[in-house]
């Protein structure tokens, strides 16, 4: 081999090299671009009404007005407004999850007649805009004697959601029919074999669907604005409507220092359960 020549492999090892610049670098970029409007949102939170009304645009605060947190935390009851959130959340999260799980594995491994027309119209259902429920949904709520309370959140948990189901259904289909027979010839009925066996098994779909639930019902401005009082009400509405002037006008640097308290508990959350949520939303729907 002379001095000039390449060993045989080198070629498709500077291949792989550059297919992999190429990757990272897209991955930078697709990172920078989602991070992008946090950080803008935590500059904005660090500026004064002055710099962020001003043109051209102030990218950088002149001085970090560190104070607007402290500000934002204490000119509401965050806390309060935080739990109710919270509990609201949780309630939904847990009974959604749950209930879509029955669901799912009923149409995975049960047999009956017009399911698969029953699983379209569930599907089709995820179609359907929020705002065209908005009304009908109020107007039953108010004839039960629900309106101010958070039995709402109890009934939509309890109905489960389609996109959830469906997520539950492709995980439970990809099972092994081996499981259930066994089960069903040691003398287990279905809820025995979905409980004990396959909820079990579902921890990746069931840590997704918790996430995507909590976040669902933690962002939710729409309806704690429509049902619940201002006592009652959740942060999303308090961060919205609250932090104004005396003429009713946002003050923005607010807005956006509460706007980044609000998102650290998905953020958390997503945290400590990101190694499920992407098991579960990767192998959902594999045989």
């Amino acid at each position: 081999m002379t001095a000039t020549s390449l060993p045989p492999n080198s070629a498709p090892g500077v291949r792989v090299r550059a297919n992999r610049l190429v990757l990272y670098t897209v991955l930078v970029a697709l990172t920078g671009l989602f991070i992008g409007p946090f950080g803008w949102l935590v500059l904005s939170g660090l500026k004064t009404p002055a710099e962020l009304a001003a043109s051209p645009v102030h990218w950088l605060p002149t001085d970090f007005q560190w104070q607007n947190f402290a500000d934002a935390f204490n000119l509401i009851d965050f806390l309060g407004y935080a739990r109710n959130s919270l509990i609201i959340a949780l309630i939904y999260a847990v009974l959604v999850t749950l209930s879509s799980a029955w669901v799912g594995f009923g149409f995975a491994r049960l047999e009956a007649p017009g399911k698969k027309t029953l699983f379209g119209i569930l599907i089709g259902s995820m179609m359907l805009p929020q705002m065209i429920t908005l009304l009908p949904t109020y107007l039953i709520f108010a004839k039960l004697g629900m309106v101010d309370t958070y039995w709402p959140w109890v009934f939509w948990g309890l109905a489960a959601a389609p996109y959830l189901v469906f997520l539950f259904r492709q995980f439970f289909a990809g099972l092994p029919r081996e499981l259930e027979e066994a089960a069903i010839v040691d003398g287990c009925g279905y809820g025995m074999i979905f409980w004990r066996i396959f909820l079990p098994q579902s921890w990746p779909v069931l840590s997704a669907s918790f996430v995507i639930a909590f976040t669902w019902s933690w962002g939710d401005y729409i309806a704690p604005q429509l049902l619940l009082s201002t006592d009652k009400s959740t942060l999303a509405v308090a961060v919205m409507t609250t932090y104004v002037t005396s003429a009713g006008t946002p003050v923005a640097n607010l807005q956006a220092a509460a706007s980044v308290m609000y998102v650290v508990p998905i953020l958390l959350i997503f945290l400590v359960a990101q190694r499920g949520f992407v098991a579960g939303m990767a192998t959902t729907g594999l045989k």
